[in-house]
């Protein structure tokens, strides 16, 4: 992908340690780095400041099984937003970036924050679907799972509209950062500049209300508006979602 930069959000050793699958993230997220790297593509860590007593020094910085390499950057930050008050937005411009492949912890926080900061500053997204994570609940918590917290967020993000944006929601696997991004192709459902969508079936969230539409493909659910206006898809749907 030209122009295109890879996000790592807050994937430090003591926030990701009770996350949901959290290893085989780790592994998704830095072999992505590793691609990344190879690709010639800026590579960013955001580390969030945390205060946790008692907690070493060097268990808050970023995770070793996703360790910056020399031509990285890291960035501090103090909010869920990784744009807000820090350099990001300068230095993505700087390397002529457009589009942001967006990965890290946790789904609902940072993730979802800084995703929507980066389209609202102007780049595009591909969101990596089995690249971000969040910390699982106790058995008798009234919350979402981090399974079901992570499957909405990949469907909102499936569906959601930004005017002039293109948003893709991709496993790992299918993130190419040497490919030219494609736009405007009719892949099922399509999104009105109001956001309506005008096709597909409706996508039930976790907890049992529509939230959004995924059209069916016969494949990975899929979803796509028109030129520079909508989002694409690829991951897998629960069954109770289809």
């Amino acid at each position: 992908m030209p122009d295109t930069a890879l996000l790592i959000v807050d994937v430090q050793s003591a926030l990701v340690a009770e996350a949901h699958d959290a290893e085989a993230c780790l592994t998704r997220v830095a072999e992505l780095a590793g691609r990344a790297q190879a690709a010639g593509v800026p590579v960013l860590y955001l580390r969030q400041q945390v205060d946790l007593p008692g907690v070493p020094t060097e268990l808050l910085d970023i995770h070793p099984a996703v360790a910056p390499q020399p031509d990285d950057i890291v960035l501090d930050k103090c909010s869920a937003d990784s744009f807000l008050d820090t350099p990001l937005d300068g230095l993505l411009r700087e390397h002529g970036v457009r589009r942001v492949v967006v990965t890290g912890f946790a789904t609902e926080y940072c993730v979802d924050s800084t995703s929507r900061s980066a389209l609202s500053h102007g780049y595009d997204l591909v969101l990596v679907a089995d690249g971000h994570t969040t910390p699982e609940r106790p058995a008798d918590s009234p919350l979402p799972s981090a399974a079901q917290v992570i499957v909405h967020h990949n469907a909102v993000f499936a569906t959601v509209a930004y005017a002039g944006r293109t948003i893709q929601v991709l496993p790992a696997e299918q993130v190419d950062f040497a490919a030219e991004p494609t736009a405007g192709q009719d892949l099922g459902a399509r999104v009105s500049a109001q956001g309506s969508v005008q096709s597909g079936p409706q996508l039930a969230s976790p907890l049992g209300s529509t939230f959004g539409t995924i059209a069916d493909t016969g494949g990975p659910a899929r979803a796509r508006a028109g030129p520079r206006l909508g989002n694409e898809c690829s991951f897998p749907v629960p069954e109770q979602n289809r």
